[in-house]
C-alpha cells in the first residue's frame, strides 16, 4: 500500500488494538468470558480496517467474522474466523449461550480466543499496511 492510510480506518485499527490489550488484561484477571468477547472485538475491528484501506469504502454493518473475511479473501485464517465468531453473542448473553457466560468460560477458551484474534490483527495489518 502506498500513500496515507484513511482516518476511518486508523480509527478502527486503535480500537481494535485497545480491545486486543482489553483482551489480554481481562484473561489476566480471570475474567474468561470478557477476554473473549474483547477478543472477537479486536478482531472484528482489525479486519474493518484493511477493509476500508483495500475497498476504499466503509465496511458493511455488522459483527459475522467469516462474512467479512469472505468479503477480504482471508481464507489462510479461516478457522481463527470460526473460532471466534460466535462470542460477539454467546459471551455476553445467557439466552445465547444457554447458560450464564461468567460461568461458562474458562482459561483455555479465553486463550484460545485471544490468540485467535492475535492472529487476525496481525493478518489484518499486514492486508492493510497499517501500522
Amino acid at each position: 500500500m502506498s500513500g496515507e492510510v484513511r482516518e476511518e480506518a486508523l480509527d478502527w485499527w486503535k480500537e481494535s488494538l485497545h480491545n486486543l490489550r482489553q483482551a489480554k488484561r481481562n484473561l489476566e484477571i480471570e475474567e474468561y468470558s470478557v477476554a473473549a468477547f474483547l477478543s472477537h472485538q479486536a478482531a472484528d475491528e482489525a479486519m474493518k480496517a484493511p477493509y476500508i484501506v483495500t475497498k476504499a469504502r466503509l465496511p458493511p454493518r455488522g459483527h459475522d467474522l467469516i462474512k467479512l473475511g469472505r468479503a477480504l479473501g482471508a481464507s489462510e485464517i479461516v478457522d481463527e474466523l470460526k473460532v471466534l465468531n460466535p462470542h460477539y453473542t454467546i459471551a455476553r448473553y445467557p439466552n445465547a449461550a444457554n447458560t450464564v457466560p461468567s460461568e461458562a468460560y474458562s482459561k483455555e477458551i479465553a486463550t484460545r480466543c485471544l490468540e485467535a484474534a492475535e492472529r487476525m490483527v496481525e493478518w489484518a495489518r499486514r492486508k492493510g499496511g497499517l501500522p
